[in-house]
C-alpha cells in the first residue's frame, strides 16, 4: 500500500453507526443543544392539586424578578387559531389544551409558564407564583378504581365460550402490572422560533418530525411547508416521543408571545407527569386445553389506566389473537379514568402487557398438563395463518426461534419439578415465553443525491431514535449500488427532507428501506442513461447489468466499458444528480399477514434468604425478516430485553393515593435495570427475508425484543421456587413473603 493509499485509509470514515462519531464528539446536536441568537428561557409551573379548578393565580411577585419577560397563564396567552373556541379544542384532539382551561386534571399539570432572559431567572420567578384552587374530588389509585368500570367486548368473538367451559384442564387467574415510565436518557425539550409572522422553526425531541409539523400546521392554520422541525439526534424515546405533548405547544406560544426564540426543557419530575408512561393494568386469563395439550379456548379480560381528560386504550388483549390456534376466543376490555396525565405507547405497547398474562397462563397450563413448556407452545402456535384474519403468514419462523433458543439456554438442564435445583442459598430455575408483533410498513419517501466525486447522500425526514435506521439506510444503499460506505452520507430527522412516518411500532426501517432500495436502483438506471452520452453501450442497459463503483459506471461482463463520474457529469453539464422515490404498501396486505416474533429463554437464581432474583442467562432469538444491520439489530433486541428486566423486577411508578403525588419521580427514586441487573444477553436471528412485505425483506424488531421478556423471567422464577408470581414488579419482599407463607 502506497503513501496516498495509507493516508486515504487513515482518514476514511470508520465502520459502525453512521452517526456514532458525531454523537461521541458532541458534533451532533440534541434538541436542547442548538444555539439560537437572542434566545429566551421558559420554565413551567405545575398544579399543586390533582383535581379542581384555578380560582386565582398571582404572578405579580414573579414579574418583579429581573430578567422576566412575560408569564403565560390561561388568562394571558397568545391566540392559537386551532384552540380559539371550545368546539375547536374538541376538534383538535390534542389531549391537554395547555393554558386554554382553568380546570385541573392532575397534579403537576402546567398552569403557568415563566419566560425570562436566563434559565435561573425563570426558575426563581416560577417559584414565586401563587395559586388558589377550588379543589375537587380525585382518584389516582388504579386498583381501587378499576372495580367501578365495567368491561366491554373488544374485537370479534371467535367460536363459543360454552364449547370449552368444561375442558379437562383450565387456568383461570388474574395478573397485575404497575405503571412504568419511559425515562429516556435525553430530556424532552423544545426550542421554538418564529422566524417570521407565519413561519416557525422547531428543534424538538420527538420520534416523527412530520407528525409534529402536521400537528402545528393545523393548530396555527399554516401551510405545512411554513413549519420546519429538526429532530436529527434523539437520546432514546421508547414511545415517549410519538405524541405531541403540551410542552411543545407551550414553547411555541411563548415564542409567539415575546417574538423571540424560546427554549423549554422539562425536568425529570416534569417528564413523569408530562410525557406519558405505560399505564397500570389488570388482566384475567381463562385458558383451557384437552389432555393432549391442544388449546381449546381463551377468555382474556383487561383494564388499563387512562386520564380523566382523554381516553387511552393500550390494546392489551390484541396479542391473544395473534400467537396461538385458539378456536374459541373472547376478549373484553375497559379503561379506568384517573387524575393522572395521559399514558402513551411504551415499547411493545399493549402486547408487552398482554403477553405477560398470556404466557404466564400458558406456562401454568404446562405444569398442570405435565408437559414441557416448549412442547406445549410448538404444538399450538399458529404457523400457517393469522389466527384472527385467516390470511396466510408471508413468513413465520417462531418455531425455529424456539428450538434455537432452547439450545442457547441449555433447556435440557431444566428440572421439570419446581424447586428441585438448589445451589447453596440459591434456587435455580429456567423459563421461556414467546412474543409476536403485527409487522407492517407505511408510505415513506427517500432521496439520493450523487455528487461529482462519486459520493452520494441519502435523505429522509424519518428520525433515527437510536435504533440504527441511518446505518441501515447506508447498508441498503451500499448493497445495491456497490459504492463504498465511507462515500455514502445520511441525512435525516428534518421535516424539509422527503417525508416519512414516525419512528415507532417497528415500522421505521421496514417503511423507509423500500424507498432507499428503489432510489438506489433508479440511480443506477439514471447514471446509465447519462453515461450513454459518452458511450452508446449504456443506452437502455438492463438494471442487473449496471455496475457502480466509487470511481464510475461499467457494465456486467463488459468491464472494459467504463465511464468515470467526472466525465459523466461534465458531458451532461451536471452539478449533481437527485432522485426522490416514494415507497408504500400495495395489495400484499390483502393476500398475506405479516409478523415479527421472538423467543425468550431465561435462567435465574433466586436467593432463599434475601429474595433477590439474579438473571444468570437470557437468550433471545428474533425473526425480523432480513437483518440489514446485525450489530444494531442485536443492540435493539438486548436493549429491549433489559427494559423487560426492569419491567419484571423493579419498575413501578408509585403514586400517593391521598395526595395524588407521584413518588420517586427521578432517577434515584424510580428503579430500573442497570448493567448490574442484566447478564450479557445472547441474541440470534433467523435472518430470512420476507419477500412480500417490502423490497428489502426487513420486518422490524423494535417491539419483539421486549415482548416475552417479563413472562420468561416470571416463569423461570416459578421453576426455581415453585411459587407463581402474577403481579409485576416481582420485588424481593414479595418473594420473601411468598416463601415464608408457604
Amino acid at each position: 500500500m502506497g503513501l496516498i493509499e495509507l493516508i486515504k485509509d487513515k482518514f476514511k470514515k470508520p465502520e459502525g453507526r453512521v452517526e456514532g462519531v458525531d454523537k461521541v464528539t458532541g458534533k451532533g446536536k440534541y434538541a436542547a443543544e442548538y444555539e439560537v441568537k437572542n434566545m429566551a428561557y421558559a420554565v413551567l409551573v405545575g398544579s399543586t392539586v390533582p383535581a379542581g379548578s384555578i380560582q386565582s393565580i398571582l404572578v405579580d411577585k414573579a414579574k418583579e424578578v429581573e430578567g422576566v419577560l412575560d408569564i403565560i397563564t390561561h388568562l394571558n396567552k397568545p391566540i392559537v387559531p386551532g384552540l380559539s373556541t371550545e368546539e375547536k379544542i374538541k376538534e383538535a384532539k390534542l389531549g391537554l389544551p395547555v393554558f386554554h382551561t382553568n380546570k385541573v386534571y392532575f397534579k403537576g399539570q402546567p398552569i403557568a409558564m415563566v419566560i425570562a432572559e436566563t434559565l435561573e431567572d425563570a426558575t426563581f420567578a416560577a417559584s414565586l407564583i401563587e395559586t388558589e384552587y377550588h379543589k375537587g374530588s380525585f382518584s389516582v389509585d388504579f386498583d381501587a378504581t378499576k372495580e367501578s368500570v365495567s368491561l366491554k367486548p373488544e374485537g370479534k368473538e371467535r367460536g363459543s365460550q360454552d364449547s370449552w367451559r368444561n375442558s379437562q384442564f383450565i387456568i383461570d387467574q388474574q395478573y397485575n402490572i404497575k405503571a412504568d415510565v419511559h425515562n429516556p436518557m435525553e430530556m424532552h425539550a423544545t426550542i421554538a422560533h418564529w422566524t417570521g409572522k407565519d413561519t416557525l422553526r422547531l428543534y424538538d425531541k420527538n420520534q416523527g418530525v412530520n407528525n409534529v409539523q402536521k400537528t402545528f400546521a393545523k393548530l396555527w392554520a399554516l401551510p405545512e411547508k411554513n413549519i420546519e422541525v429538526f429532530s436529527e439526534f434523539v437520546g432514546g424515546g421508547f414511545g415517549s416521543g410519538l405524541r405531541v405533548w403540551p410542552h411543545v405547544l407551550a414553547s411555541i406560544m411563548a415564542s409567539k408571545q415575546i417574538n423571540r426564540p424560546v427554549k423549554l426543557m422539562l425536568t425529570r419530575p416534569q417528564m413523569f407527569a408530562g410525557t406519558g408512561y405505560r399505564p397500570a393494568s389488570w388482566q384475567r386469563i381463562r385458558l383451557g386445553s384437552d389432555g393432549s395439550g391442544n388449546l381449546l379456548g381463551i377468555l382474556h379480560q383487561a383494564k388499563n389506566g387512562t386520564s380523566v381528560y382523554e381516553n387511552f386504550n393500550d390494546g392489551i388483549t390484541r396479542v391473544s389473537r395473534l400467537i396461538y390456534k385458539l378456536p374459541n376466543l373472547k376478549a373484553e376490555a375497559a379503561i379506568v379514568p384517573l387524575n393522572l396525565s395521559t399514558p402513551t405507547w411504551m415499547r411493545g405497547p399493549g402486547d408487552c402487557t398482554g403477553v405477560f398474562a398470556l404466557e404466564s397462563a400458558v406456562d401454568e397450563l404446562s405444569y398442570q398438563l405435565k408437559m414441557d413448556p416448549v412442547e406445549l407452545r410448538l404444538k399450538n402456535i399458529s404457523l400457517e395463518k393469522h389466527p384472527d384474519s385467516g390470511l396466510p403468514w408471508s413468513t413465520h419462523f417462531l418455531d425455529e426461534g424456539i428450538r434455537k433458543g432452547a439450545k442457547m439456554i441449555g433447556w435440557n438442564s431444566r428440572k421439570a419439578i419446581p424447586k428441585s435445583s438448589v445451589d447453596g442459598d440459591w434456587y435455580i430455575g429456567y423459563g421461556m415465553a414467546v412474543g409476536m408483533w403485527n409487522a407492517g410498513r407505511q408510505e415513506a419517501k427517500a432521496a439520493i443525491i450523487m455528487h461529482k466525486d462519486g459520493s452520494i447522500t441519502v435523505q429522509t425526514a424519518m428520525t433515527d431514535i437510536g435504533t440504527g435506521t441511518g446505518t441501515g439506510m447506508q447498508n441498503i444503499a451500499h448493497e445495491i449500488t456497490g459504492i463504498s460506505k465511507n462515500k455514502i452520507n445520511i441525512e435525516l430527522g428534518n421535516s424539509t427532507l422527503p417525508p416519512a412516518p414516525s419512528q415507532g411500532g417497528s415500522t421505521g426501517l421496514s417503511s423507509v428501506s423500500g424507498a432507499v432500495h428503489d432510489a438506489s436502483n433508479q440511480l443506477k438506471v439514471k447514471l446509465a442513461d447519462y453515461a450513454s452520452s459518452v458511450n452508446q453501450n449504456f443506452k437502455n442497459a438492463a438494471l442487473e447489468n449496471i455496475i457502480l463503483s466509487d470511481e464510475g459506471i461499467t457494465l456486467k461482463d463488459k468491464s472494459v466499458i467504463f465511464v468515470a463520474y467526472p466525465e459523466l457529469f461534465e458531458k451532461n453539464n451536471l452539478n449533481e444528480i437527485r432522485l426522490e422515490v416514494s415507497s408504500k404498501p400495495g395489495s400484499e396486505g390483502e393476500k398475506y399477514a405479516f409478523c415479527s416474533s421472538a423467543a425468550h429463554f431465561c435462567k435465574v437464581r433466586v436467593n432463599k434468604r434475601t429474595g433477590k432474583v439474579k438473571i444468570e442467562k437470557l437468550a433471545v432469538v428474533g425473526d425480523g425478516g432480513k437483518i440489514i444491520n446485525t450489530q444494531a439489530a442485536a443492540n435493539q433486541m438486548s436493549g429491549a430485553a433489559v427494559g423487560g428486566i426492569g419491567m419484571t423486577l423493579m419498575e413501578e411508578n408509585q403514586i400517593d393515593a391521598k395526595l395524588g403525588t407521584v413518588i420517586g419521580n427521578d432517577l434515584a427514586g424510580y428503579h430500573f435495570a442497570v448493567n448490574a441487573d442484566a447478564p450479557i444477553i445472547e441474541v440470534e436471528f433467523i435472518n430470512k427475508p420476507d419477500p412480500n412485505i417490502n423490497p428489502s425483506g426487513a420486518k422490524g424488531l423494535g417491539e419483539v425484543g421486549i415482548i416475552g421478556t417479563a413472562p420468561a423471567i416470571a416463569n423461570a422464577i416459578y421453576n426455581a421456587i415453585g411459587l407463581r408470581m402474577r403481579d409485576l414488579p416481582i420485588t424481593p419482599d414479595k418473594i420473601l413473603l411468598a416463601l415464608n407463607q408457604r
